[in-house]
């Protein structure tokens, strides 16, 4: 099925939720006018939809393939990529200095939104790379951003990150992979003050590839001495091909991708597993201080898990599409409602009219929660520290909720097909079997959910948490359920801070994290709607039909959780781990 950009929801979400006017009449973001902003969501719309689009269903069938020590993909990939370079697309947020439009977040977001609904796994290779630019851009040195930023910014090359290990999985303390000084005597002192890399990583995205010029690694590994755990981590720039010293590439590094998992879904995106230094001759620098890698990361993984939850808009939205298209053109019985025998549509019955409706709210909330932190992200860059903090509370939501509502969109989107949905023809399994991958990689979402319970319920002693309930139930005060399910989740936080114990909050953790993400896409769908306040066009009226599903079903689903996420840890533990299995 062919890929609709959202072009009208995704302005309304920019303008409403991300706030870009506002943004815009700064000096920083003073580019960033209607007309621009309206040309680039147009523009890139029409490149996913016409380029990329058209590649999802081949890149699911024939997938990446490793041939003699190089990763390949299906026919089309390496031009629609050429072009998505040329045209600038991946410059949008990059630093003008190094060639990018220095233009707000919210916007680099709506590239990857559109290019990621037209082909998920495609998308992962700039999701990545945007990463890359953002360790480098606040920890590398003044020569590491000359060396490799302004090709990263344009495209040309692109980034990886690199943590998980074998025995390790998400516990990054336990990696093994090292780092030695070089001798100022090795290798000609060609590589002085560099290190030798040696080591294994897996479930490495985009890890090889020929699409882009270089690849760009960004490897965690510990130093001889470092400390145990995570403080002894240090975070190291490790290129496919050495840069020389006037930006031309060198020759090839002693890396290499082993081998590529075979997964459940985004065949097109290569999971590589990739060695470093089976000669002892992969050369990295560090980025960065001594043993402070894991904080030099977590900025990549930070903007990295925004990006994944705006893979769950992306995959509900696709799957949404389909399911609409179809349920519009299958036609099967009388609605049992009605007078009239003739067979219908199975759009007009209740039980699909449900399934669409709650599809469309929640990808719906989802790209208002996202553009919504989006903006928030780029006020924390003008130095608006409050809106800094507010970003940090809601990225563990909108990676939690937004993947998980992606992975729920898609298996409704199966359903609605039917028979249908389940084989592989249609392409409806295909989109539940992509967005699976969005709530384990990084870091699970019940690794979010812990986050928001831990770290950010920690912020200010809980303040920071509980001004965002504050807000949403003093704006919303006229919509019952939803000022009630925000007081709700302050007094699970207040309960969480003030008397349960870890293991208490952690147990709770996960439905908490779903009713606070709720209660913000709940907030941010009203300001939508006020947004839209006295129009009578088409698009006004498909939204107040949708929030409404939202307010209404969605919205006490979630006041519905909380006695999961204040019953406590014990009753996990009254079975020994022996006896779970019975």
């Amino acid at each position: 099925m062919d890929f609709t950009p959202p072009t009208a929801d995704q302005l309304l979400a920019i303008r409403a939720n991300a706030g870009i006017a506002e943004l815009a009449e700064t000096e920083r973001f003073a580019a960033a006018e209607p007309d621009l902003v309206e040309a680039i969501v147009i523009g890139v719309g029409e490149f996913a939809a016409g380029e990329w689009a058209p590649l999802n269903r081949i890149g699911d069938l024939e997938g990446a393939k490793l041939e003699n020590g190089k990763v390949r993909l299906p026919d089309g990939y390496a031009d629609a990529y050429a072009h998505y370079v040329e045209q600038g697309w991946n410059a949008i947020s990059g630093p003008e200095e190094f060639g990018g439009q220095s233009l707000p977040f919210t916007l680099a977001c709506n590239v990857l939104e559109n290019l990621g609904a037209a082909n998920m796994a495609f998308t992962l290779l700039p999701i990545l790379s945007v990463g890359a630019i953002e360790a480098l851009a606040h920890h590398g040195s003044d020569a590491q951003k000359a060396r490799y930023l302004e090709k990263l910014v344009s495209g040309a090359w692109s980034g990886t990150m690199n943590l998980t290990e074998p025995q390790a999985g998400s516990d990054v303390g336990a990696l093994r992979t090292t780092a030695e000084p070089i001798a100022p005597d090795e290798f000609g002192g060609e590589h002085a003050g560099r290190y030798r890399i040696k080591g294994q990583k897996i479930y490495i995205t985009w890890g090889d590839h020929e699409l882009a010029e270089n690849i760009v690694h960004l490897v965690l590994a510990r130093l001889p001495g470092a400390p145990e755990g995570s403080r002894g981590i240090s975070l190291f720039v490790v290129p496919k091909y050495h840069v020389n010293a006037d930006g031309s590439l060198g020759t090839h590094n002693d890396l290499r991708p082993v081998s590529l998992e075979h997964k459940l879904g985004i065949n097109a995106s290569p999971t590589c597993v990739m060695s470093y230094g089976d000669n002892d001759e992969c050369i990295g620098e560090i980025v960065g201080e001594e043993n402070r890698g894991l904080a030099a990361m977590f900025t990549m993984m930070n903007n990295a898990r925004i990006n994944v939850g705006n893979q769950g808009v992306q995959i509900g939205e696709r799957a949404t599409q389909q399911a609409l298209a179809y349920a519009a053109d299958r036609v099967q019985s009388a609605r049992a409602g009605a007078s009239d025998r003739t067979p219908v549509t199975i759009a007009e019955h209740p039980d699909v009219r449900r399934m669409l409706l709650r599809m469309m709210a929640l990808t719906h909330g989802a790209r208002a929660l996202l553009y919504y932190t989006a903006g928030q992200v780029d006020r924390g860059t003008l130095g608006q520290a409050e809106a800094k903090t507010r970003a940090e509370v809601l990225v563990p939501l909108l990676k939690a909720w937004g993947t998980d509502i992606g992975v729920e969109v898609a298996s409704l989107g199966v359903q609605v097909h039917g028979g249908m949905g389940f084989v592989e023809e249609t392409g409806a399994a295909q989109h539940y079997r992509d967005a699976r991958i969005a709530p384990i990689y990084e870091g699970t979402n019940g690794i979010q959910a812990a986050d928001f319970v831990t770290r950010k319920l920690g912020i200010e002693n809980g303040e920071a948490v509980l001004a965002l309930f504050a807000d949403i139930a003093r704006e919303c005060s006229e919509e019952g359920a939803l000022a009630e399910l925000a007081c709700a989740c302050a007094g699970v936080a207040e309960w969480m801070r003030d008397r349960a114990s870890l293991d208490d909050r952690l147990a709770g953790s996960v439905p908490f994290t779903t009713m606070s993400a709720v209660a913000v896409a709940g907030w941010q769908l009203l300001v939508q709607l006020r947004a839209l306040d006295g129009e009578d066009t088409p698009q006004a009226l498909h939204k107040r039909a949708v929030v409404r599903f939202f307010l209404d079903r969605i919205v006490p689903e979630a006041a519905g959780l909380r006695a999961s996420a204040t019953a406590g840890a014990d009753s996990l533990y009254t079975l020994e781990a022996a006896a779970l299995a019975g």
